[in-house]
């Protein structure tokens, strides 16, 4: 069967005219020993059905949770379901690069709206278009710090390693150095960063809240920043900011983060996007594209592309990204779900979120042997002690539930608004279970 949508006699005439009588001409200057002589070893076709009977069978393979107490930089929370019914038109899902902004209107418009949230969220003054995900967004805003004199990172211990495998990935790639500054009780040491601050630093990245779910002193570690002439970089949960104080709150320079918890689902590991914000001073620092509002020649309100750093595409020796596009469906499905959930949703879904895990934690450490590993406030995360940790886990497993996550210290656990109190009962009852043994 051929799927080539030409016919028989359109090719023969398109040989004719090139003064060939077979296709196999057109690769004469191919090798012979290159070009196949036999079909391929594949199985034949299959119809649709039974296609969907194979990849349904697949499909059954598959382990769904009834309940998730795993976050981890990838969070199971509720999502309305507007969400998809607005992202799921062909409109958005099909559309293209929004060069021809007379084509575009729609998706600019998407994109614009999209940045002025974050920009609410953050209380930074001005967004670009989204990047590829957080772990990007954070190494993108040290590329963004840099300057000549000022060539050396600093990242916190207690930021997600996924973020620190990135960041030194591109600090390596770029010739640059990232140190890392140490923990102690697991949250960023603020007398190791003050001595580290030196001359050479351009800036610092702090998670809030960190890789175990601990609030940070954020305003202080900023101060500490800033003192030293360094630029102050905070990486954040967006939904945390319902309830916690934004980042130009805690004097940060640039905020980013993962956008996968406004309204995409887990997806096994993607897409997601990676959100990106600062001040006017640093506008033109920012990687990648930013839309923007103007009007058009009739005096209408219409949008464009304002601001894209064109050397990285035609000058890329010099250019301090390589960031040329974005996430624009799942930018698009974060402000749906932002304007769905309004101030008040997303301040309710943080609360819920904090008051499960607090929850949570008082009924674990209620058991014996289970202690939290560190002191001090936390949102929705939190790490426990856990003797017979894959005994644990495998028993939550079993009862559909999917535990925390194994850390050195113990296990990390997550509780979002979308875990009952009966379900965290019953996931305590298990490890108590386990325990008694």
């Amino acid at each position: 069967m051929s799927y080539v949508p030409s016919t028989g006699a359109q090719r023969r005439e398109m040989l004719e005219a090139l003064g060939m009588s077979d296709w196999r001409e057109l690769y004469r200057d191919v090798p012979a020993e290159m070009l196949l002589t036999e079909p391929l070893d594949i199985p034949e076709g299959m119809g649709e059905l039974e296609v969907r009977r194979a990849v349904s069978a697949m499909a059954a393979k598959n382990t769904r949770f009834d309940t998730i107490l795993r976050g981890a930089g990838a969070y199971d929370h509720y999502i309305p379901s507007i969400v998809r019914s607005v992202t799921s038109k062909e409109e958005f899902l099909t559309a293209y690069t929004p060069y021809q902004a007379e084509m575009s209107q729609g998706v600019l418009q998407s994109i614009f709206e999209y940045q002025t949230m974050i920009c609410q969220l953050t209380g930074m003054e001005v967004s670009n278009a989204s990047v590829y995900d957080g772990a990007t967004a954070a190494a993108e805003a040290a590329g963004m710090c840099r300057d000549r004199k000022r060539r050396v990172t600093l990242i916190s211990a207690a930021a997600h390693p996924d973020t620190i495998n990135t960041m030194r990935t591109y600090c390596y790639g770029a010739g640059e150095e990232l140190r890392v500054v140490p923990a102690k009780d697991g949250k960023t040491d603020p007398a190791a960063l003050e001595e580290m601050l030196g001359p050479d630093v351009a800036s610092f990245y702090v998670q809030q809240p960190n890789f175990f779910g601990l609030l940070e002193d954020g305003e202080a570690l900023g101060r500490l920043v800033h003192q030293a002439g360094a630029m102050y970089v905070m990486g954040c949960d967006p939904i945390s900011l319902g309830v916690l104080k934004t980042p130009a709150e805690q004097g940060a320079d640039v905020a980013v983060g993962e956008g996968q918890s406004l309204g995409l689902p887990l997806g096994f590991g993607g897409p997601y996007l990676g959100f990106m914000a600062t001040t006017k001073k640093y506008m033109r620092r920012l990687p990648g594209r930013i839309v923007g509002q103007t009007v058009d020649s009739a005096g209408e309100r219409c949008f464009v592309l304002s601001l894209q750093a064109r050397e990285q595409h035609i000058r890329r020796e010099k250019a301090s990204s390589n960031i040329c596009s974005n996430e624009a469906l799942c930018a698009l499905t974060a402000a749906v779900y932002l304007a769905a959930m309004g101030p008040k949703g997303l301040a309710e879904a943080a609360r819920q979120s904090m008051a499960k895990a607090h929850y949570f934690a008082d009924t674990l450490t209620a058991i014996d042997g289970i202690e939290l590993a560190y002191p001090g406030p936390f949102y929705q995360e939190f790490v426990t002690t856990a003797p017979r940790r894959e005994e644990i886990l495998s028993a939550l497993e079993a009862q559909g539930i999917l535990g925390g996550l194994p850390v050195p210290e113990g296990i990390l656990w997550c509780a979002t608004e979308k875990a009952s109190r009966q379900a965290l009962d019953r996931a305590a009852a298990i490890v108590r279970e386990v325990l008694s043994k």
